[in-house]
């Protein structure tokens, strides 16, 4: 289990981490979000005991990271997957750290078969894709077959079977009661990987949800509604109490779910050519919390008068 309490980072006069607390439970997959500079990778970086904190604590199973005497064997962690020598093999590197961390060599074959490198073993990690680079930290932080397992993006510069292989490997690390962190910008993959959502922005805890309840509280469904007799039918829902938006051929309906629409509508005798329930997603959730703490916007470059 992770916890963090009161956490916060200072640099001079700028704020990164500010007073959060929240806490990663064991059994599930937890995921980090936050946008550009809302202080991700600090609070990991302060977990893992590269960075000070200003105030307040962040621990592992109650004690800080620098405590454990063989960390790899509690905490393992994959933060910047090119920080490798790069004239080191790949086996190389990993025989290191288990040497670092009194762990068996034979661990090291375990878990390059496990990442997929087996076959590349003996080549300097210098040569390597960012693929590559990316299941080689993945190999580093399950060398000790820890417990507790932080990834920040580690599908970064996978190819999709990568991209499936690493939401497989959480959701069974997860799986087997460990406790799993993961900070990732693809909103998509996110959404079918992890359980439970710590939402940051501009260093405060915007939300620390379970993911259906995220998206149900900070991003609206509607059920679309597409009619012949459209304005009959707009009509007959805002009578019964309804929201109904008109958008181009289709009215946008909230306030009741897709089966009662259609028998409200079925007992006037209307016709419907369409009644479909539209989710919204991890994204345009994210999106709608977080507009406030984004601290780099790109403009759109259209022209002012332009149309597109």
């Amino acid at each position: 289990m992770i916890e963090a309490r009161g956490l916060t980072k200072k640099y001079g006069d700028r704020t990164a981490v500010d007073g959060i607390s929240f806490t990663v439970h064991p059994g599930r997959v937890t995921g980090f979000l936050g946008p550009n500079g809302a202080g991700k990778s600090t609070t990991m970086r302060m977990l893992l005991g590269l960075d000070r904190p200003t105030a307040g604590s962040i621990t592992v199973h109650g004690r800080s990271y620098a405590d454990f005497p063989a960390p790899l064997r509690q905490v393992g962690a994959l933060l910047e997957a090119r920080a490798l020598h790069p004239g080191r093999s790949a086996r190389d590197h990993l025989r290191w750290m288990a040497a670092s961390n009194g762990l068996p060599v034979r661990r090291v074959d375990e878990v390059l078969d496990l990442v997929g490198l087996t076959d590349v073993a003996g080549q300097r990690v210098g040569r390597f894709s960012l693929g590559m680079g990316q299941r080689l930290g993945i190999a580093v932080a399950l060398l000790g077959d820890p417990p507790v397992v932080v990834l920040d993006e580690p599908v970064n510069g996978l190819d999709p079977e990568g991209i499936r292989w690493v939401r497989t490997l959480t959701r069974q690390l997860a799986a087997e009661g460990r406790t799993v962190f993961l900070s990732s910008h693809l909103m998509s993959e996110m959404a079918l990987t992890a359980d439970h959502l710590v939402v940051i922005g501009r260093g405060r805890v915007l939300a620390d949800c379970s993911m259906p309840d995220f998206i149900a509280e900070h991003a609206a469904s509607f059920v679309r509604v597409r009619s012949p007799q459209r304005a009959e039918v707009a009509e007959l829902l805002r009578r019964d109490g309804l929201e109904v938006t008109a958008v181009d051929d289709e009215l946008r309906v909230q306030g009741r779910d897709a089966a009662g629409i259609g028998e409200l509508v079925g007992r006037q005798g209307h016709l419907l050519h369409e009644l479909t329930l539209v989710s919204s997603s991890l994204e345009d959730a994210f999106m709608t919390l977080t507009a406030a703490s984004v601290e780099y916007t790109a403009r759109d470059r259209t022209p002012a008068g332009a149309t597109r």
